[in-house]
């Protein structure tokens, strides 16, 4: 599937059920690749976030264009490897960050920055629960870094979120 426009998130649930969001998604993005390797059961579950526009390719199609469009299967495959870079920099970022340094990468990531184009400085509707699965720590702790984050003047946040760049600063101090 490929988001045209708007947000996805992508969560998965153990089997204490207890949910983690594994992936804020964005126009330009895919998700459901797994079939492409075979992969029978899709292990996340996606949820539009925002009102979203998303392009079902089936599978016979999908590998129809990789075969025959290089151009697109290039593209493609800049993405997933992409895409794999970032979910081996979230699992670093998971076992060796604190969970303030956690929030703000997570904050710049869903920004967008450092993607050519300009820095998506609002944020899609992402509540403080949603942020908290997504670093794994509680809704409260993300409460508390947030309101550190408007307090320095790295975020404004009053129903919607604006990241400055500024937070790069948390990313980056040690």
């Amino acid at each position: 599937m490929y988001i045209q426009d708007g947000g996805v998130k992508l969560t998965v649930v153990n089997a204490l059920g207890r949910e983690a969001v594994v992936a804020i998604l964005g126009p330009g993005d895919f998700f459901g690749e797994g079939c492409l390797a075979g992969q029978d059961i899709c292990m996340a579950s996606a949820t539009a976030i925002l009102p979203t526009t998303v392009l079902v390719i089936a599978k016979s199609e999908m590998i129809r264009v990789l075969h025959g469009e290089h151009e697109f299967s290039d593209r493609f495959i800049a993405y997933m490897l992409a895409r794999n870079i970032r979910v081996e920099e979230d699992l670093i970022d998971q076992l060796f960050n604190s969970s303030e340094k956690r929030l703000a990468r997570t904050l710049l990531l869903l920004a967008r920055y450092g993607e050519p184009g300009d820095l998506q400085k609002t944020l899609p509707k992402v509540s403080q629960e949603m942020l908290a699965e997504m670093i794994g720590t509680t809704r409260s702790r993300v409460n508390f870094f947030m309101n550190k984050f408007r307090k320095l003047g790295f975020i404004q946040y009053n129903g919607k979120i604006h990241v400055n760049d500024s937070l790069l600063n948390i990313v980056l101090h040690d």
